[in-house]
Parts: structure tokens; C-alpha cells; sequence
């Protein structure tokens, strides 16, 4: 796929489902998956992580044209999923509360992040232990009324590039800086990560309250989302 065409599915779910769908999800998990699910303290939570990784599952098995239960998902060093039969097509998930996102694409490395925009008594000490110069200046530059969304902009698009490069916070938030200009570009990223011009993300429009961004390092022709609620 050259660099032009890319195209990025973005799959926005809801994680609540009854009795017979999450059943559905409950049969197509792997062993690991089952094991995992059963370790929750709270039936919410199981049931939220069921219907993730079933969502998931069901999802790329659109792609692959093959049952949800055959795919084999494995984790690198990091933690970060793939499939270990078709590692050309990549994707990446995230949830907060009862909304689910999946990114699909084809031969990059993919991040997503979707978060609930909830007032913090701690937005401004995590303002400045992640985010860069840049960006500390253009977020003090705003009206406190705009501050709360514009810090949770910030943190989905370097929370996506974070998971787009496998080593997940651990990697340092503040060491990938976003253009406050043109924020679909990075000013900065970590040396190992490559240069800052390969990089590239994307705001998702979602729900008021909420904030969700992808992140590739690839150019991105354009990102097609697909809503079932």
C-alpha cells in the first residue's frame, strides 16, 4: 500500500451489551482472553472487557474473512497486541467508560486513544511532567474554559502515539511533541522512534465530553469511521 492510498478504519462501539451478545463475544476469546476476563473483581468491568476483545475479534475477522475464534493475538514486549498470522494488517484498541475504539490499517505502526474529558484536580502538574515547551505555552494561553478539552486533545494524540510505537507511556509523553499550529503534525519524537516528520495523527470526532485521536507513521490519505451503537 503506498504511502497515499492509506486508508484507516476507525471501528466506534459500544461495550453494553445483553445477555445473548455477550455470550456471542464470550465464545470467540482464546483461552488467555477467558482467563483474563474471569481475574475482574467486578461483573462490569468482565463484561466490558468481554465485549472489547469480542467487538475485536469480530472486527478483524471482517478483514481477514475468517472465524473470530481462529485468529491468534499475541502481545510484544510491551504488551502491544498483533496477529501473529497476518502481521501486514495492524490495529490497535481503546476504551473509556462504555465506548470502545478500534483503528484498522495495513502495514504501519497504529495507535488510538479515546478518553472522557473529567475535570482532574491534577490536569496542570500532568500538563507539565507530559507535555513539552510548545505545548505548555499554547495551553496557558487559553481561557480557562478551554483548558480541561484542549489538555485531553493533547493527551489522546500522544497517548495514541505512544501505543502507535509499542512501549506505551513507558516511552515519555513528554518527549513526542505535538505542533499546537498544526496538530496533526509532531514537532518532536523520542531519536528511537525515527524522525518527527514520519509521523502523523489524527483527531476523531466522537460524543461531546469525550476526546479521541490516532497516531501513524505513515502518511494518512484519510480515516473512515464505522459507528455501531
Amino acid at each position: 500500500m503506498d504511502k497515499k492510498d492509506r486508508v484507516i478504519d476507525v471501528w466506534h462501539e459500544s461495550l453494553i451489551t445483553d445477555h445473548a451478545r455477550y455470550l456471542q463475544h464470550w465464545r470467540v476469546l482464546d483461552n488467555a482472553e477467558k482467563l483474563r476476563a474471569e481475574k475482574f473483581k467486578t461483573d462490569q468491568l468482565q463484561r466490558r472487557y468481554v465485549a472489547a476483545h469480542g467487538f475485536l475479534r469480530h472486527i478483524l475477522a471482517h478483514y481477514l474473512h475468517t472465524s473470530p475464534d481462529s485468529i491468534r493475538i499475541e502481545t510484544g514486549t510491551h504488551g502491544k497486541p498483533y496477529l501473529l498470522d497476518y502481521p501486514q494488517l495492524v490495529f490497535n484498541l481503546s476504551h473509556t467508560g462504555d465506548a470502545l475504539m478500534v483503528a484498522v490499517a495495513e502495514l504501519c505502526q497504529l495507535g488510538v486513544d479515546i478518553e472522557q474529558c473529567k475535570p482532574r484536580p491534577i490536569v496542570a502538574d500532568l500538563v507539565h511532567r507530559c507535555f513539552g515547551r510548545e505545548e505548555i505555552a499554547y495551553w496557558q494561553s487559553l481561557p480557562e474554559a478551554e483548558q480541561l478539552r484542549a489538555f485531553y486533545q493533547f493527551w489522546t494524540r500522544k497517548e495514541a502515539f505512544v501505543k502507535a510505537t509499542g512501549f506505551g507511556i513507558a516511552l515519555g509523553m513528554k518527549d513526542c511533541v505535538l505542533n499546537p499550529d498544526k496538530p496533526q503534525t509532531f514537532l518532536a519524537v523520542p531519536a528511537s522512534c525515527g524522525l518527527a516528520s514520519e509521523w502523523h495523527c489524527r483527531d476523531i470526532a466522537v460524543a461531546e465530553g469525550m476526546c479521541a485521536a490516532l497516531v501513524a507513521d505513515k502518511a494518512i490519505a484519510s480515516v473512515v469511521v464505522h459507528e455501531r451503537h
